[in-house]
């Protein structure tokens, strides 16, 4: 190819808004002449890279816009320390069909047992698949809304809730609410309810959850609609948190 020729590709392609294309042309020609590729080849690995490089740019934009705390997969998660706990359960759910069906998952169990990872790898699994996400502990989430609602644009706040296909709501149930923000709450899981899926971590069983959002017929009604469409995940083994601390306790107990 002649370098004239080259430089209205490149010219042609950052037009077009393909600059992976304008910057490794020469690599893509070197790979056709090498593989002896015709003309539709050649097009579609041109075509194929460029979207694998779309792809990969909307997941890496999509992961910081999140708020995820971290982004742990399940092949991270040590399901051998909560032998109670079926892989097979949560793998399924990282086919993702939940999402399609704009289903919840609600993680629960005591502090420390991997709740949290789970849905952050789950909300991974989701944003690589194309699905907006969003991350926040419900205390964040209350407060915002407070604060939105405060300043007259209470609306405007709840559309970040809204907007994304997965949330993740964190913590439900560290902190009672006053019965105001449970009614906040209630907005957001009731304007969700089969538009958008929801994966929540909580430390309480939902027997607990009147005492959570301070009544009980509001906490049935969230659940009412929390539940209708959801897979349960309970996990009841041993903190991975207490693990690690007595581990280092050890380590510096054998130093010392």
């Amino acid at each position: 190819m002649s370098e004239l020729t080259s430089t209205r590709i490149r010219t042609t392609a950052s037009k077009l808004g393909l600059p992976h294309l304008a910057e490794a042309l020469n690599q893509y020609v070197q790979r056709a002449d090498e593989a002896k590729m015709g003309y539709l080849d050649f097009l579609d690995l041109v075509l194929a890279e460029e979207i694998a490089v779309r792809d990969d740019r909307r997941f890496r934009n999509g992961l910081r816009l999140s708020k995820l705390p971290h982004h742990k997969t399940l092949e991270d998660y040590d399901f051998s320390f909560q032998p109670d706990l079926d892989p097979r359960k949560v793998k399924d759910l990282a086919t993702l069909s939940f999402v399609a069906d704009k289903a919840n998952v609600a993680l629960l169990g005591p502090p420390g047992v991997g709740k949290t990872h789970i849905a952050v790898a789950l909300a991974v699994a989701a944003c690589r698949a194309g699905y907006s996400i969003y991350f926040t502990s419900l205390d964040d989430m209350v407060r915002h809304l407070k604060a939105a609602e405060d300043q007259g644009r209470l609306i405007s706040k709840l559309t970040s809730y809204l907007r994304p296909a997965v949330l993740v709501v964190d913590e439900v149930g560290y902190q009672p609410l006053e019965r105001t923000e449970a009614n906040l709450v209630f907005q957001v899981i009731s304007k969700r309810y089969e538009k958008g899926s929801i994966i929540l971590t909580s430390n309480k069983t939902f027997g607990e959850w009147g005492q959570v959002f301070g009544d009980e017929v509001l906490a049935t009604a969230i659940l009412d609609r929390l539940l209708h469409h959801c897979e349960v995940v309970s996990i009841n083994g041993n903190s991975y948190r207490l693990k690690n601390r007595l581990q280092a306790i050890e380590r510096d107990t054998d130093v010392a």
